[in-house]
């Protein structure tokens, strides 16, 4: 189980930036057609109508991984990077839980790494987190299998895309990823910056 959660972290960290794209899949896809990202290289064909496709995917994961499961990992990766940007800031402004454990007074977001181990939150989180990956694993494995589950669909839209338009679940799914990939980026910024300058929310 650990080694298979590894693997999907690795791949799924690795199709940070996998493609999809906005519209219809193409009937048929060029084997000259150049990928829009790197006009160097040709457009991995496997993304193809997938929502924000842009052809990024120089190491071609696409070539021998489903896209479906490669979607997923990026769409996970940047939910959960979208929700640490903000937690890791709102710690490092001065906002916090009550009551906060003893062992944690005091802390920084970069600081509270090591102390939530010893203290036993992390162990927690992980055990919960654990049980999350279990259960997604079977809806992952039932996508691939064709159930018809989209990628990262877990009905938790309350209701906020019945009765829309193609076109409108189609632009808001551009949002999401748009939004997944500047937060992953934007969450490896805020921990760098924060440890290089020691300081306080901007860490300039």
């Amino acid at each position: 189980m650990m080694k298979l959660t590894v693997l999907a972290a690795v791949a799924g960290s690795a199709a940070a930036f996998v493609p999809s794209n906005l519209g219809a899949p193409t009937s048929v896809t060029s084997l000259d057609a150049k990928s829009k990202a790197l006009p160097f290289l040709e457009s991995p064909p496997n993304c193809e109508g997938y929502v924000g496709n842009v052809g990024f995917d120089p190491f071609r994961f696409s070539d021998f991984t489903p896209v479906d499961f490669l979607r997923e990992a990026e769409l996970k990766h940047g939910r959960i990077a979208m929700m640490a940007w903000l937690g890791y800031v709102s710690v490092d402004i001065g906002l916090r839980v009550l009551p906060v454990p003893e062992a944690l007074e005091g802390l920084t977001a970069a600081t509270a790494h090591d102390a939530s181990v010893v203290q036993g939150g992390l162990s927690q989180m992980f055990l919960w987190f654990g049980l999350l990956e279990v259960i997604d694993g079977i809806a992952i494995q039932q996508m691939l299998e064709g159930s018809g589950r989209a990628p990262g669909d877990f009905g938790l839209d309350g209701g906020m895309l019945k009765g829309k338009s193609a076109a409108y679940i189609e632009d808001m799914k551009l949002k999401e990823i748009t939004h997944c990939r500047l937060a992953m980026l934007a969450f490896s910024g805020v921990v760098t910056q924060s440890v290089l300058t020691q300081g306080p929310f901007p860490y300039v």
